[in-house]
């Protein structure tokens, strides 16, 4: 088995191999795959939605979106799968980010749902927003403010950058939730609270 931090080039050549294998067929499964575990891989994925080899940023948007297909996270780990091997990586927040936001402009079904959100990634996934794609406000205690995040798919979230989040206050709406008045954001037919309406602050 290879050491921590000792997997060469030769190991991400073969992830990479095997990602093309599944890039013209869809999605790779990687939630049916669970390889032996062959070491920790010198990637990272930063806060900002960099990803980085060998601590130089990968310059190739193709490249970072063949490996984000193969990303798996387990518990609190996250691993590059195939059906043979597993390497873990660094995420030091979100593994990825999204950037561009549409509203559904057409009128949602049923009547009295809301129009849905979509949300684009830094990998240019397309995720509506919903039940089975809720998002998510964390506190953030150094600014006093909210962070916000997306649920893609497998446990793998997308940090929802600054610009959107702000969109998303536009557009927020006052709710009861648990007898409680909220402020938040709907989407189709859920609601996702950002905080109790009687504390809200303009985030920064």
């Amino acid at each position: 088995m290879a050491k921590e931090g000792q997997i060469g080039v030769g190991g991400l050549d073969s992830i990479t191999s095997a990602a093309q294998s599944f890039a013209s067929r869809g999605p790779a499964p990687v939630h049916l795959w669970n390889p032996p575990y062959c070491g920790e891989i010198d990637m990272r994925i930063a806060a900002d939605g960099t990803w980085f080899y060998q601590k130089t940023p990968i310059g190739r948007p193709a490249l970072v979106k063949l490996f984000a297909s193969v990303l798996k996270r387990e518990e609190d780990r996250y691993f590059l799968v195939t059906p043979v091997e597993k390497c873990g990586l660094v995420v030091e927040d979100a593994p990825f980010l999204a950037v561009e936001m549409r509203r559904e402009e057409a009128a949602p079904e049923p009547p009295g749902c809301s129009p849905a959100l979509h949300f684009r990634t830094n990998v240019d996934d397309w995720v509506v927003c919903g039940n089975e794609h809720p998002l998510r406000f964390e506190s953030e205690p150094r600014t006093g403010g909210l962070k916000p995040y997306l649920h893609v798919r497998g446990g793998l979230w997308a940090k929802v950058t600054r610009a959107l989040f702000y969109d998303l206050v536009d557009i927020g709406e006052e709710r009861m939730v648990e007898a409680r008045r909220m402020f938040g954001v709907a989407s189709g037919d859920a609601f996702f609270a950002m905080a109790p309406a009687e504390s809200l602050r303009e985030y920064g």
